[in-house]
């Protein structure tokens, strides 16, 4: 069984950072894509940034220049470091390991950290 947990999240004033911590335990894949995904109240989860264990990255437009994804493929980690966060920003992140053995695109999802950004 697979088990995501995150941890980072909290209040900040705009301008400010944060840096949210993902660590994956059980039996991983090798060969797989951790990331972050964000909801908004009232609005579609969506991709945040993500990283495979080849080292490729992806960043949602939005985040772009402000935001960095880093992973530990050894100790399956991956951090989201945020930076000038702005208030539409605010929503609950979620972590994300994607794995495709025998070909199965199997999701697994933590539960969940709010980051609220508000003055």
């Amino acid at each position: 069984q697979v088990r995501l947990v995150e941890s980072g999240g909290g209040l900040v004033q705009p301008g400010g950072s944060l840096r949210l911590s993902c660590a994956a335990s059980g039996s991983i894949f090798r060969f797989n894509t951790m990331g972050w995904y964000r909801q908004a109240p009232g609005k579609e989860r969506e991709l945040v940034a993500a990283a495979t264990s080849s080292g490729t990255t992806h960043y949602a437009d939005s985040v772009k220049d402000r935001f960095t994804i880093s992973r530990d493929n050894a100790k399956n980690t991956v951090d989201l470091q945020m930076n000038s966060l702005k208030p539409e920003d605010t929503a609950v992140y979620y972590c994300n390991l994607a794995v495709s053995p025998y070909d199965s695109d199997r999701n697994y999802w933590g539960k969940g950290t709010l980051v609220t950004v508000s003055s």
